[in-house]
């Protein structure tokens, strides 16, 4: 099979393009930069200068493909400009499902998150859940937004399958969850909110997550792929027991919110880090992003990986790269 691939120079997308060459189909991907997208071209994947935001930078490559997978997005917590946010997530998805329109893609799959429910303050949602509230960060805001776009595609007809992973993770893992752990393993992690949750999936997981909704799902159909449900706390517990360094400290919720507003008040004025943003410390006061995913493992067959395993590979991994440098 054809596919055409946005944000394939991503964490998921990358890994994404491996496994698709790997079953033998022909991969497109779109990328701003072709310089800069040398591992793709060795997978012998075909790369198109292309951007989201430029409808007509991807028709061409899209004509005649067999499927689409648009897993590109801005994923940013806690940066000063936030542009980027409605751009690729919103127009971008837009420019992509109008294309798959135009030239009658067969099928599309579209990378949406768990985040569009913002805050679920413990509780496991599934696919029919809508959140109505106001939602805690330009991510969230966006993605949410540009999910609403993807279902009123498929009310029009497109043959369209989203696919909603929670928190991503693995080696080489790029968002500021994975670089919490390159602090912890370097010991420069000093504390994270407490009470925060997510459900956990390995990259490699969700990646064939999205090869199982191409191959299984119904057009039109809405599935939960992430991975296993658990606290931050937890997760540090599994981290000290495969590395044996000490956890940091937890740091209550009802603080996290109350130093998310100080910094709210200085942050325009004096820079900070994206880790201790006011919108970053937010998203880690005792919130929980958790979904279940027992349809996609009823209908498609998928198996994500326990915590625990999937961590000590990427700790391991993480911790031998930094001594050969």
């Amino acid at each position: 099979m054809k596919y055409f691939l946005t944000g394939a120079t991503g964490f998921l997308g990358g890994v994404l393009a491996r496994q698709l060459r790997e079953a033998h189909h022909e991969v497109i991907a779109v990328v701003r930069n072709p310089e800069k997208a040398g591992k793709l071209k060795s997978l012998g994947v075909t790369v198109v200068k292309g951007d989201v935001t430029d409808k007509e930078s991807m028709r061409e490559a899209m004509r005649g493909c067999d499927g689409v997978f648009h897993v590109a997005g801005w994923y940013k917590v806690g940066v000063r400009d936030k542009s980027e946010g409605r751009r690729i997530n919103v127009d971008g998805t837009r420019h992509v499902l109008e294309l798959m329109k135009e030239l009658h893609i067969p099928k599309g799959i579209y990378t949406s998150t768990l985040a569009i429910n913002s805050d679920t303050h413990g509780a496991v949602h599934d696919e029919t859940f809508h959140f109505t509230g106001k939602h805690i960060s330009e991510y969230d805001r966006t993605k949410a937004e540009a999910h609403d776009v993807a279902l009123q595609f498929i009310q029009e007809g497109l043959p369209l399958v989203i696919a909603m992973p929670g928190l991503i993770y693995g080696p080489d893992g790029t968002s500021l969850s994975d670089e919490a752990w390159r602090l912890y393993l370097k010991k420069k992690l000093p504390m994270v909110g407490g009470g925060s949750g997510y459900c956990w999936g390995h990259v490699e997981d969700i990646a064939h997550a999205h090869l199982l909704a191409m191959e299984k799902a119904a057009p039109g159909s809405t599935y939960i792929i992430c991975g296993p449900k658990h606290t931050f706390d937890e997760a540090f517990d599994m981290a000290k027991k495969i590395t044996g360094i000490g956890k940091p400290l937890q740091i209550p919720p009802v603080m996290m919110k109350f130093s998310a507003f100080l910094v709210s008040l200085i942050e325009w004025l004096i820079p900070m880090p994206e880790m201790y943003a006011a919108e970053t410390l937010r998203v880690s006061a005792g919130v929980t992003y958790y979904g279940d995913n027992s349809k996609a493992r009823r209908d498609l067959g998928y198996n994500p990986r326990p915590l625990e395993e999937g961590l000590r590979e990427t700790l391991e991994y993480e911790a031998g790269k930094m001594k050969k440098k």
